[in-house]
């Protein structure tokens, strides 16, 4: 697989970090809605108990502290609550250990396990990623779309600032969306799951030789803050149900990036909106 970062250069001093579904793209519902969650019914037999389990997948992944977690870890967590409630899941013991310990969570280091291992919910899993892979790539193109505001806020961010797309969802998914809707003309590095975890694309990025108090990780999930944190770069929260309103108000987060006033205060309170609006 060809690097990531290839061909990508620091131009301008500051780096805004973008993450795309839920984030820059209005994709993350319908494909939680439509496309996660039924395929994992679908695959594990579960019509029986649809309802509770599909409104337990999405509070989930979409509207608490744990919106955006990585696709398999989602999966244990769906799947150990179907075996304590409802009925058996043959080998989830070994899906278990695999997400716990892999570092890698991705169909292709998934194909490995299920080669070493020959485990039924290994490639029960891998089934249904690559399902939810196919169903996504069916959703209708005009139900997936940036939210209002982003490619203006992108194309006045990249006046000043490189661009990186930092980004857990499937790479050909990212560059096939943002391509379509003239956002790619604005960004400078692609780094989705190919690339490894946000938390490392950003330490890549910063050995560039950016400094971190110029380095900005715009993201709608706790791994997006999580990420920035680790990296001690800044963090501007999309808020879920209020992006039009986020992106709207990304240009004061850049001046005060640039003027040097994004620390302390403002930050705080951008956090603390964030986790109130996952929380309540």
């Amino acid at each position: 697989m060809s690097d990531p970062f290839s061909g990508f250069e620091k131009k301008r001093d500051y780096l805004i970090c973008i993450d795309s579904d839920g984030c820059a793209i209005d994709s993350m519902d319908i494909k939680h809605f439509r496309c996660f969650g039924p395929c994992m019914v679908k695959e594990w037999g579960l019509e029986a108990y649809e309802k509770e389990l599909l409104e337990s997948w999405n509070e989930v992944n979409l509207y608490s502290m744990t919106r955006g977690i990585n696709r398999f870890k989602g999966l244990v967590k769906a799947l150990t609550e179907v075996q304590e409630k409802y009925q058996p899941v043959e080998g989830l013991e070994t899906l278990v250990k695999w997400v716990e310990e892999s570092d890698e969570l991705s169909n292709p280091a998934l194909e490995k396990a299920v080669e070493e291992t020959g485990n039924i919910c290994l490639k029960k899993a891998l089934a249904w990623s690559q399902a939810v892979n196919a169903s996504i790539k069916e959703l209708p193109k005009e139900e997936v779309k940036p939210f209002e505001g982003v490619k203006e806020g992108i194309e006045m961010l990249h006046e000043s600032c490189d661009i990186a797309i930092v980004s857990s969802a499937n790479y050909e998914a990212v560059k096939e969306e943002w391509t379509r809707f003239g956002l790619i003309d604005h960004v400078d590095v692609v780094l989705a799951q190919n690339a490894g975890s946000k938390k490392s694309c950003i330490e890549k990025l910063l050995t560039y030789g950016y400094d971190k108090n110029k380095v900005m990780m715009t993201g709608d999930a706790p791994g997006d803050m999580d990420a920035a944190d680790k990296n001690g770069v800044f963090f501007y929260p999309i808020l879920v149900k209020k992006e039009k309103e986020s992106w709207a108000n990304i240009g004061e987060a850049k001046d005060r990036l640039q003027a040097g006033t994004f620390a302390g205060e403002y930050q705080e309170e951008l956090k603390e909106k964030f986790v109130k609006n996952l929380t309540k």
